[in-house]
């Protein structure tokens, strides 16, 4: 038999990946580090790049954390997270269920899908000036409504509302996002074996039962991916209250920490050195949050049976010593 010359692929995969490679050197890390080394310098004003260390390297990130704005900032990003997103998890659970349950025999569900999904691929900018004109201000479709229906006799300036403004903003990024999360989880629960939910029938459980002794144990690591991404997301939320409402709204109630990056780099005087700080102070706390969710998270039992696994090799290893 001829010996035949093998040929290696795996040059195809290097050459493959280098126009990504490129791509995230240049458009990711590069902006990355640079970010980094400016929070720690005096640059600012627009168009000069010229730059010097400053004495005391944390300067900027002392400036931030007493600026007051910053911490309004960061408190409406919180709230504006927490509160679409509670209301986002719940209605995905019940849409889950809704779609996974066997027993239920739903007609068109692969058309509620998409309907549900939808906001999702819609643009911020659209939705925003969608939201915009319809509680605009003096004329809107929302003020015609109320008019009509007796409930006011005065157009009503919704955006000039604190409460109202920071309700919208909660509103519209729980509507864009719960179809994702509805079809994220959806995808997890398909994922597992059907096996389980015949057995759990066949044993009399019901359906309330089944979802959260069965459904939802099983999917633990899909929800705390939703969990983790939808906090990223959160705390960067910028399109829908940087558009929704000018000036941030009624006493900043709807300024967020990367509108206000956003203001400290690109308004006023350019303050690129305060805003390369805030953005750094937000990815440390990110990454902090991140952390303790996923400890809180953790699969308990798996890291007690590792434990376990743990002290029986020990003792192996202490009873094969001694017999020797």
């Amino acid at each position: 038999m001829r010996n035949r010359k093998l040929v290696n692929y795996s040059k195809y995969g290097y050459i493959f990946s280098i126009p990504f490679v490129v791509a995230f050197l240049i458009f990711s890390l590069y902006p990355v580090i640079y970010t980094t080394v400016i929070g720690f310098t005096d640059l600012k004003g627009l168009g000069i790049t010229t730059f010097k260390f400053q004495e005391d390297p944390f300067t900027n990130f002392k400036t931030i954390i007493s600026n007051a704005t910053f911490k309004i900032a960061l408190k409406n990003t919180v709230i504006i997270w927490i509160g679409n997103f509670i209301p986002q998890i719940g209605i995905a659970l019940l849409l889950t269920a809704w779609y996974t349950d066997n027993r239920t025999k739903i007609k068109g569900k692969g058309v509620f899908k998409v309907l549900f999904y939808l906001p999702n691929i819609i643009t911020s900018a659209t939705i925003a000036i969608l939201f915009s004109t319809l509680f605009g201000y003096p004329m809107g479709p929302m003020n015609d409504v109320l008019k009509t229906l007796g409930f006011i006799k005065e157009p009503f300036y919704f955006m000039n509302d604190k409460k109202i403004a920071k309700g919208l903003v909660m509103f519209i990024q729980f509507w864009m996002w719960y179809g994702y999360t509805m079809v994220t989880l959806v995808s997890g629960v398909i994922g597992i074996d059907p096996a389980i939910f015949e057995a759990a029938e066949i044993d009399g459980a019901s359906r309330t039962q089944t979802f959260f002794f069965i459904t939802i144990p099983c999917i633990r690591t899909i929800m705390l991916f939703t969990l983790v991404t939808s906090m990223i997301g959160g705390l960067n939320m910028f399109d829908i209250p940087k558009l929704l409402v000018n000036a941030s709204g009624p006493d900043n109630s709807t300024l967020t920490t990367s509108v206000f990056i956003y203001n400290q780099a690109f308004s006023g005087s350019y303050m690129y050195a305060r805003a390369a700080a805030a953005s750094m102070m937000m990815f440390v706390v990110i990454v902090i949050l991140s952390c303790v969710i996923f400890y809180i998270l953790r699969d308990k039992d798996e890291e007690q049976l590792a434990k376990l696994r743990k002290a029986e090799r020990k003792a192996e290893r202490k009873a094969m010593a001694g017999g020797m």
